[in-house]
């Protein structure tokens, strides 16, 4: 709750700040800027299930962190580092948090150099807009208040330029990111490319219509080859939409493995003390308490079939890790996952990984297949992990109840 009120406390100022520093040049870093990069930076920590602390941290670093533009347009992180800690100290915030925060804003300084989540969460909020759709529009925001900055013009073409050149040399630093954006944001500079490489074509188009004004077949002949050309171009680019799918979907997978492996080991920990404090003390005293001799045993039941359950959604299966040539030809073995391929030589993988990746048959087939097994997994284990919670809530209720009928009999 602390850290909520904090939260609340930080948006109401920011939002002020802005109302008051109204500088009219800044037409990208506005607030409607510092609000996209506060709901980028919840929607990546959300991803990664930060701690209060940490979740205040990055986010109170995304209010903060363009607030320096108002006074220092040049070295605005560490002008908007000092608002932070200026507030942050007048609401008694904990030094090692203040740090913390300054370093985030301090992170997010071109060329971004994040040291860790924290860091790399801010950093990729602060350019989330590079892989979605709005990076268009954005842009021309970004062009104009660099205009207005400057008090000069900046070329189509330059900026054109400038944007490929910071887009091939941008990468985003979280697996989340990379992941939900990097398709999109190679679209985007895609259609820059296509556009510098279509002006080009325009302007030496231009330059053989001035030599040769009199043979208009010939350039129509060359407009005809570069439709036929941007056509073929388009029909060979690569399906990353796919690819994209399987990498989040297979990421989602192993993440709620994960958690249900967590979830499990916290059955087992728990029934694990329960059993010792029942063998250590409760056992030894059911010569005095007989009438408990019941409800005792029906709680070490309860525990043990709990923790059966638990280990049981927990334990791995390995399949026979052997495949043969036969399997490769008829393309119904999946080699993206270890168990088919642990007991076979390396030459024997190699040369069935190097059909696979020559056939794009045989290789979205072991992405579905890989994905579907991984799915059947899950499903298994949140099956069992459910009977697993299941034996534990009710047995402990009806274990408590007889206890209590015990005791009063």
């Amino acid at each position: 709750m602390k850290f909520q009120q904090l939260l609340e406390e930080v948006k109401h100022y920011v939002i002020s700040y802005f109302d008051v520093h109204h500088d009219p040049e800044l037409i990208y870093h506005n607030l409607k800027h510092t609000k996209d990069v506060v709901a980028s930076a919840t929607q990546i920590a959300n991803h990664y299930q930060l701690s209060d602390e940490d979740f205040f941290i990055v986010i109170s670093a995304a209010w903060f962190h363009d607030t320096g533009y108002f006074t220092d347009k040049s070295d605005h992180e560490t002008k908007g580092a000092d608002v932070a800690s200026h507030l942050l100290k007048q609401h008694k915030v904990e030094t090692p948090v203040i740090d913390k925060i300054t370093a985030c804003i301090l992170a997010t300084r071109m060329p971004q150099k994040p040291s860790n989540l924290l860091e790399e969460i801010l950093c990729d909020a602060d350019l989330f807009h590079l892989g979605t759709d709005d990076f268009k529009d954005k842009s021309k925001l970004m062009r104009k208040e660099l205009e207005a900055c400057r008090h000069q013009e900046i070329g189509k073409d330059a900026w054109r330029t400038e944007n490929i050149a910071f887009l091939q040399a941008h990468h985003y630093f979280t697996d989340y990111c990379r992941l939900l954006l990097n398709d999109q944001k190679a679209k985007n500079l895609e259609k820059l490319k296509d556009k510098q490489t279509e002006m080009d074509e325009k302007t030496e188009e231009d330059k053989v219509v001035e030599i040769s004004t009199i043979d208009g077949d010939v350039v129509k002949a060359d407009h005809q080859d570069h439709d036929k050309h941007d056509k073929k171009h388009k029909e060979e680019k690569p399906e990353k939409g796919i690819e994209t799918m399987f990498r989040i979907s297979s990421s989602n997978h192993q993440r709620l493995s994960n958690m249900a492996d967590n979830k499990a080991h916290i059955m087992i920990t728990v029934n694990s003390i329960i059993l010792s404090a029942i063998i250590s003390l409760v056992l030894r005293k059911l010569d005095e308490h007989s009438n408990l001799l019941i409800p005792t045993f029906m709680l070490l039941s309860v525990s043990l079939l709990t923790m059966i359950f638990s280990i049981l959604a927990t334990r791995p299966s390995i399949p026979s890790g052997l495949f043969s040539h036969e399997d490769i030809e008829k393309k119904n073995v999946n080699l993206l996952f270890f168990g088919n391929f642990y007991k076979m030589s390396f030459e024997d993988y190699s040369e069935g990984m190097v059909k696979m990746m020559d056939d794009k048959d045989f290789l979205y087939g072991s992405l579905i297949r890989d994905n579907y097994s991984q799915g059947v997994v899950l499903g298994k284990k949140y099956r069992l992990l459910r009977a697993s919670y299941n034996i534990f809530m009710f047995g402990l209720i009806v274990s408590v109840m007889a206890y209590a009928i015990s005791s009063l009999v």
